[in-house]
């Protein structure tokens, strides 16, 4: 039996649309056979303290490693304000990228907007990259078992 595997979805949640690509994106895992749970940021919110203060921002931060930790695999939204034209991926996402990479979770990549060059560094650190709506689709039929690298043509720098 193939194992299914544990994935931390990691991107920009602060307007619609970024919770809507996230969606889509969480739609997709979870027609995958390959991937047993979805794990996003923010979906678990931390009560116990006020919003923003020192102690909603210590568990936040520490259920969100945690969770990375106890991850299969990191796959991370590199859309950020994109109707606003701001195409560099949020600095969060892009933590948790190097974080995971680190402590040897890999990290699959998607982004819509794909005339966009990636960084270097991140593009480095992808296992797979997803780049563009359409290529986006195919990670419901990724072997996130086997972890094959996948790459896109685009431009690094």
């Amino acid at each position: 039996m193939n194992k299914t595997n544990r994935v931390y979805l990691a991107g920009p949640f602060f307007s619609e649309n970024q919770i809507k690509r996230l969606n889509e994106i969480q739609k997709l895992l979870e027609a995958n056979p390959t991937i047993g749970d979805v794990f996003r940021p923010g979906d678990d919110e931390y009560t116990a303290a006020e919003f923003g203060s020192f102690e909603w921002q210590t568990a936040v931060y520490k259920h969100d490693i945690n969770n990375i930790n106890n991850s299969d695999v990191v796959v991370a939204m590199l859309d950020y304000k994109i109707e606003e034209n701001e195409l560099e991926p949020d600095s969060g996402t892009m933590w948790e990228c190097g974080y995971a990479v680190a402590n040897n979770v890999p990290v699959i990549g998607v982004r819509n907007v794909e005339d966009e060059p990636l960084n270097l560094m991140l593009a480095g650190s992808l296992t797979a990259f997803f780049n563009g709506a359409e290529s986006i689709k195919q990670i419901k039929d990724y072997d996130f078992n086997k972890l094959m690298t996948r790459y896109e043509n685009v431009k690094v720098l």
